[in-house]
């Protein structure tokens, strides 16, 4: 394969960032869209576009001749995520705090903008509560609206949170949506203050949050740990959900950091 100067391989950058085309907001493309999208030309990018469906990276629509990710896609998403440690230490440890709080407990990691779930957990007793978001592991969601994203802004450098928050559209998503760019920062300044996010009806309505960060054995922030409440079953103040879950919470972050190799001796 054709090389660029850097040693790298140019017709694996081209086949990846046809796939990093889709996302959320776009899963279904034309080869004319991918084509202006990555910057080649029409009979290039049909090439790759071929090649890319042949191995199932892609699906193309019959009717519409359009493009979506493919099976193989997910498969290496998810053997992407199941083969992270932190996924293997912090399982027990985050199905036992559902279990004992009754709500859905969560992990996730920061992907530009976005947190990804790379755990989702729900307790045996919480069969009752039936809006979820459909949220799952490798699900998505913006950053600047979830408490767990919250913690893992809170913790960039200021130069990388700059990019971050520049390339954030402050859409309102649920009542209480921080949409100012200064509310923002205010709420990522109390987040290093107190190692807590919480989110209450930001996300969506009826959604309420908190959040922890979870630390690798450099005290680097690797992921954040939450747990979610919705209205319909538990209509309490913010205030009396952090009394009965934050401690928990912080034990259960607090547990899986030390696993990580860890030591609250090295806090930053």
């Amino acid at each position: 394969m054709p090389e660029n100067p850097r040693g790298q391989s140019q017709s694996l950058e081209r086949g990846l960032a046809i796939l990093s085309s889709f996302g959320e907001a776009r899963p279904v493309l034309g080869a004319v869209e991918l084509a202006r999208t990555v910057g080649l030309n029409k009979s290039t990018t049909h090439r790759y576009l071929a090649t890319l469906t042949n191995l199932g990276y892609l699906q193309q629509d019959p009717g519409t001749r359009k493009y979506r990710l493919g099976p193989r896609v997910v498969d290496l998403g998810f053997a992407a995520i199941n083969s992270m440690e932190i996924t293997r230490v912090a399982a027990p440890h985050l199905q036992a705090l559902s279990d004992e709080t009754g709500y859905a407990v969560s992990m996730a990691v920061l992907d530009g903008t976005e947190i990804l779930y790379i755990q989702r957990c729900r307790s045996v007793r919480e069969g009752r509560f039936g809006i979820d978001l459909n949220l799952h592991v490798g699900s998505r969601l913006p950053a600047y609206c979830t408490s767990m994203g919250k913690v893992l802004l809170a913790y960039q450098d200021p130069d990388r949170l700059r990019v971050l928050l520049d390339r954030t559209d402050f859409a309102r998503r649920g009542p209480n949506t921080l949409t100012a760019r200064e509310a923002v920062l205010a709420a990522l300044s109390r987040v290093r203050q107190t190692g807590l996010a919480v989110n209450d009806e930001e996300l969506a309505p009826g959604l309420r949050s908190l959040a922890v960060p979870v630390r690798d054995g450099f005290g680097d922030v690797i992921a954040a740990v939450n747990i979610a409440v919705h209205l319909s079953i538990w209509h309490a103040s913010m205030e009396s959900i952090l009394r009965r879950l934050e401690n928990p919470l912080r034990h259960t972050a607090a547990e899986i950091s030390h696993r990580m190799g860890y030591s609250a001796s090295d806090r930053r």
